[in-house]
């Protein structure tokens, strides 16, 4: 899957600030977060939708968001750690978590926008993260 920037990410060939890594899932920081500390859970194999991954490999993947949402908590004291699967973006199976801060973060008002008098979403206006500052805290979120 060359041109899926996950399996990218997973062969080496991309730059990520890896938080967990073992040989079924990597765990990385979100370029875009919409909040300080959102990162990725993905299983190693390409699989484009996450209703397609076996149930084991599901399950194994929810305990590793539980145990980085667990660190979330203690390092990064959010109200909330939130599970997004919206399957878009990138057509790689992909769980995100979100620390919560506002019950909007989820479905975060930082994704609205009004482009020809029509609300949209995206996280195109989003700011950017620095890389350093996505290496510091996925090695909180390792801790």
């Amino acid at each position: 899957m060359d041109k899926c920037i996950f399996c990218q990410i997973i062969a080496g060939h991309a730059p990520a600030s890896r938080v967990y890594e073992d040989d079924l899932c990597l765990a990385f920081m979100t370029l875009k977060p919409t909040r300080t500390g959102e990162c990725t859970v993905i299983p190693k194999g390409h699989i484009d939708h996450f209703t397609d991954i076996p149930d084991e490999l599901a399950a194994h993947l929810m305990v590793t968001a539980q145990h980085i949402g667990r660190n979330m908590m203690r390092q990064l004291s959010p109200l909330r750690v939130g599970m997004v699967v919206h399957g878009f973006g990138v057509p790689h199976a992909h769980l995100i978590l979100v620390p919560q801060h506002d019950p909007h973060d989820i479905t975060s008002g930082r994704h609205a926008f009004i482009e020809a008098g029509q609300i949209k979403f995206s996280n195109q206006h989003l700011p950017g993260c620095e890389r350093d500052d996505l290496d510091r805290i996925a090695a909180l979120l390792r801790s």
